[in-house]
């Protein structure tokens, strides 16, 4: 995988950083984490592994994914096989939050929803296993964007470990590759809900035809990518540092075909890179 830009990380604070995680794994005793398999939660998982090993009493950690429309079955798969290399108890647990009342509408607080959704089904096995608290991967840089699903978590007793350590999303990258992590330079992928500009109405089948255009692209070597759903228009948004193969005559109608294939009659690719989370500058203004 090549290297992702990233902020410089001063050694001394991120060791520092470091052992408050473990300090903060430990002082949890025992926890339901809620893991994607993304750079996040699997440093999370990773971390509370080495804890595990050098705390008397023994951490005591679930993993939980959940399978559902709006995740992929590349994720799910992927959480799975981390889950058992890190050496972690893994569950998975099938779930759809299309039934949440309102979530299907997408409605600006849609991630709420989601994880009203989550974090109970979360806390549910924490008490039937005997677990103390329920914990996920949010970092300190997902505090400054709109997320959400942060107010359920606070209203849910969640706990964010990175916060409380104090980690960035660059540190967390870093501290990544210091473990060996295969997600270290993994690129951001946020839900395909994320795709539909709000007030578009989610359904299953949308759902699968993003994924299936998505996927379609990684094929043709795409990494970092999103394809924005518009009906019976498709917005395909890449990477700055891939954007540039999109000049190639050859691989923009490569590129177009892949994404008609999946079941869309109009395909744009835009012109300018991928921004993360430009859905949510609708809501700004």
């Amino acid at each position: 995988m090549g290297a992702m830009p990233a902020e410089p990380v001063n050694d001394a604070s991120l060791d520092a950083k470091h052992q408050r995680l473990l300090s903060c794994l430990r002082q949890m005793g025992s926890a339901v984490l809620a893991y994607s398999g993304g750079v996040d939660s699997t440093l999370v998982l990773a971390a509370a592994a080495g804890a595990r090993r050098k705390s008397a009493d023994g951490l005591r950690l679930l993993a939980v994914t959940t399978d559902s429309p709006t995740n992929t079955r590349e994720e799910v798969e992927q959480a799975r096989t981390l889950a058992a290399a890190i050496g972690i108890e893994h569950i998975i647990l099938a779930t759809n939050e299309l039934e949440t009342p309102g979530y299907a509408e997408n409605p600006a607080n849609r991630c709420y929803l989601c994880k009203q959704t989550l974090y109970p089904l979360c806390r549910d096995v924490a008490r039937q296993r005997g677990l103390a608290w329920v914990a996920d991967g949010v970092n300190c840089d997902d505090l400054s964007d709109y997320r959400p699903g942060l107010r359920a978590a606070t209203e849910q007793g969640v706990r964010h470990p990175l916060v409380e350590a104090g980690l960035s999303k660059a540190e967390v990258r870093e501290l990544s590759r210091r473990y060996g992590l295969p997600t270290a330079e993994m690129p951001a992928s946020p839900c395909l809900s994320s795709r539909f500009p709000y007030g578009t109405r989610i359904t299953e089948q949308a759902l699968a035809q993003v994924a299936a255009a998505e996927a379609a692209l990684r094929e043709l070597g795409f990494r970092e990518l999103r394809v924005r759903y518009y009906g019976s228009r498709a917005r395909v948004e890449i990477a700055a540092q891939e954007h540039g193969r999109l000049a190639q005559a050859a691989v923009a109608q490569a590129a177009s075909r892949a994404v008609m294939d999946a079941g869309f009659s109009e395909v744009e690719l835009a012109a300018e890179p991928l921004r993360s989370g430009s859905l949510n500058e609708a809501l700004r203004r």
